[in-house]
């Protein structure tokens, strides 16, 4: 092992499987935050180390958007803190 980051050859987001992400500003995040009355860890949280997390080149402390078609619901919207892989 050479001890490199490998990055991928491709590009998630092409994935079928794969929805929408994106990073909230700072802003939409206080406001998702206020509208919750919650703090950031207590969103469900996805590692930095995860494919989409990196193509999207987020941080530790980041907040993502997720949209995910829905059959049900048309579009189902998730949000996920970004923390640090141990």
């Amino acid at each position: 092992m050479s001890g490199k980051k490998e990055e991928p050859s491709f590009n998630v987001f092409n994935h079928i499987l794969v929805p929408k992400h994106e990073i909230l500003s700072e802003k939409e995040a206080e406001e998702l935050l206020r509208k919750y009355k919650i703090k950031p860890y207590h969103l469900p949280k996805i590692k930095d180390t995860d494919p989409a997390v990196k193509a999207l080149d987020a941080k530790p402390g980041d907040i993502i958007k997720i949209t995910r078609k829905s059959p049900t619901a048309g579009e189902a919207v998730y949000y996920r803190f970004v923390v640090r892989e141990k």
